[in-house]
């Protein structure tokens, strides 16, 4: 028994497990205290990358730098084709006249069908582009009116979504509507018959609308993505007429916001969860702003 723990005692294994901790801790890498993209970049070139690397493709890279190239190559290999079955033609001292019994001929034919179809193909390139999407300047007034009746926390979080949506994603416009009326119009508005001053928002005339018993009915987020194709931007004049995208999100069950955007599908699949994760977080607020207006009331009445 002794000699087998001797045996186990100088095993190699064994050693490892009696090396200084510090040793150990050595190896482990270190990281910053803030993890930021900065100091991961950092961390990579210090360290050095050595984990699989991304390949490129290099057709698609010179198709994307050389879009107007590539668009017109199918008419010059058509052209050229067409030019090389001619000459053939000429110099191979076979009769001009096709004749279907030989051979070349019917190759001859194939050839000048296909030259031709790339030809036609470039045509068809050069004439339908994608079309760019951009920016427009929101037609409008500005406007910020926050209704007097919020405490001062619902206020300051009514604020906060309003800078936080305009710095990060394409939204121009917000209007909130919350149990039948509107407590919150931010950003760029259109502009009432009065010169100068912001269309108000109906918030009666809104509820009773198909968007609003649409987006009540499912409790979902609707994303107009080119509202210009929506017939229901009849139902929101308060916008500016050249609003270029609107996310409908519900709050709860009493209220929804309108958040307007100056791009087509400016809003990505991020804007639109996150924009949906606040629009829960705000429907608590005004859900605790509404309950303690309540136990105020009646704190009152006692």
């Amino acid at each position: 028994m002794e000699r087998g723990t001797l045996i186990v005692m100088h095993h190699p294994f064994w050693h490892t497990l009696k090396q200084p901790t510090r040793n150990l801790r050595s190896l482990t890498p270190t990281f910053p205290p803030f993890i930021t993209k900065a100091s991961i970049s950092n961390y990579i070139q210090s360290e050095g990358y050595k984990g699989p690397k991304p390949k490129r493709n290099f057709v698609a890279d010179w198709v994307s730098n050389n879009d107007d190239v590539a668009r017109s190559l199918p008419i010059y290999i058509g052209g050229f084709s067409l030019i090389a079955v001619l000459f053939n033609r000429a110099v191979s001292g076979i009769a001009p006249v096709a004749d279907a019994s030989s051979s070349q001929s019917r190759a001859d034919l194939l050839a000048l069908g296909l030259a031709v179809t790339n030809i036609l193909s470039g045509l068809v390139w050069l004439s339908i582009r994608p079309k760019s999407i951009s920016k427009v300047d929101p037609k409008g007034v500005e406007c910020c009116r926050i209704s007097h009746n919020l405490p001062d926390f619902v206020v300051t979080e009514l604020k906060w979504f309003w800078q936080s949506l305009s710095a990060v994603t394409c939204c121009r416009s917000m209007v909130i509507v919350y149990e039948d009326s509107c407590i919150c119009q931010m950003g760029v508005a259109a502009e009432s018959s009065i010169g100068g001053e912001a269309e108000t928002v109906d918030a009666t005339k809104l509820i009773q609308g198909t968007l609003y018993k649409g987006i009540m009915k499912s409790n979902a987020q609707s994303y107009l993505a080119n509202l210009s194709l929506y017939p229901g931007k009849s139902e929101l004049p308060f916008l500016p007429l050249n609003t270029q995208a609107v996310i409908l999100q519900p709050i709860g069950d009493k209220g929804i916001a309108v958040i307007g955007g100056d791009t087509i599908r400016g809003f990505s699949t991020a804007d639109q969860a996150w924009i949906s994760l606040i629009g829960d977080k705000l429907d608590a607020t005004l859900t605790k702003s509404v309950m303690k207006n309540e136990l105020t009331t009646q704190d009152a009445g006692l």
